[in-house]
């Protein structure tokens, strides 16, 4: 049974966890289609450089038409990565990315297959109860055959992951809780109290096996402790 509390990115029940996400796993992350009117409309928001936005001054450049800001094709991958990753991941934050490259321009029209490679995975030494996974995200442009083209995007990050929860019998939880509820002999009454076979001996008649007292060196003076 998962715990109420291991969520997956977009807030579902998670299925995949720390554990799952070993060094060598592959993920793929589906294919993606840049739509123009939305590559356009990224751009004049966020990224309003000429060469995204304005086609007459792009096609008469070396770039030949209006390529995609770059920003917009990581949110690409991104969105990708959320779809296929992170909707069914116990995924907390991420501590940052260590590299984003543009390798090639990316055009209305490309279709680009997604995917993240798990390059290393260890407990995180300040989130206790989540582990770090390194990733490699990447996106190639495909031919009109599928076949991979050009790669177009490469990118090194750290994810946070939640470690799968320990599944607790009920019995065996019933258990426990029976087992510290029950009194000890301390909380019991004294004529409660089982026997022990040990019996109180006066201090004045210990000793010898005639009933003589035994006196002791220790007795004449106390110990001084400077």
């Amino acid at each position: 049974m998962t715990a109420p509390d291991a969520r997956s990115g977009t807030g579902r029940p998670a299925e995949l966890f720390f554990e799952d996400l070993v060094p060598g796993l592959t993920v793929d992350l589906g294919v993606v289609t840049v739509d123009a009117d939305e590559m356009v409309a990224f751009a004049r928001r966020f990224d309003p450089q000429w060469y995204h936005v304005d086609p007459d001054l792009a096609a008469a450049s070396r770039h030949g038409g209006l390529i995609a800001s770059g920003f917009y094709t990581v949110s690409l991958f991104m969105r990708a990565y959320v779809d296929h990753l992170l909707s069914r991941a116990a995924a907390d934050a991420s501590p940052g990315l260590e590299e984003l490259r543009w390798l090639a321009p990316v055009r209305a029209g490309d279709r680009l297959a997604v995917r993240v490679d798990v390059m290393g995975a260890r407990p995180s030494t300040a989130r206790p109860g989540l582990g770090t996974v390194s990733l490699t995200g990447t996106m190639l442009r495909l031919g009109p055959d599928d076949r991979p083209e050009q790669e177009v995007l490469r990118t090194r990050f750290r994810g946070w992951f939640a470690v799968r929860p320990v599944e607790v019998d009920p019995a065996e939880a019933e258990t426990a809780e029976t087992a510290e509820a029950a009194p000890t002999d301390g909380d019991r009454p004294e004529a409660d109290r089982p026997d022990s076979g040990l019996t109180a001996t006066d201090p004045s008649t210990a000793g010898s096996s005639d009933g003589t007292p035994t006196v002791s060196s220790d007795s004449a003076e106390p110990q001084r402790n400077d």
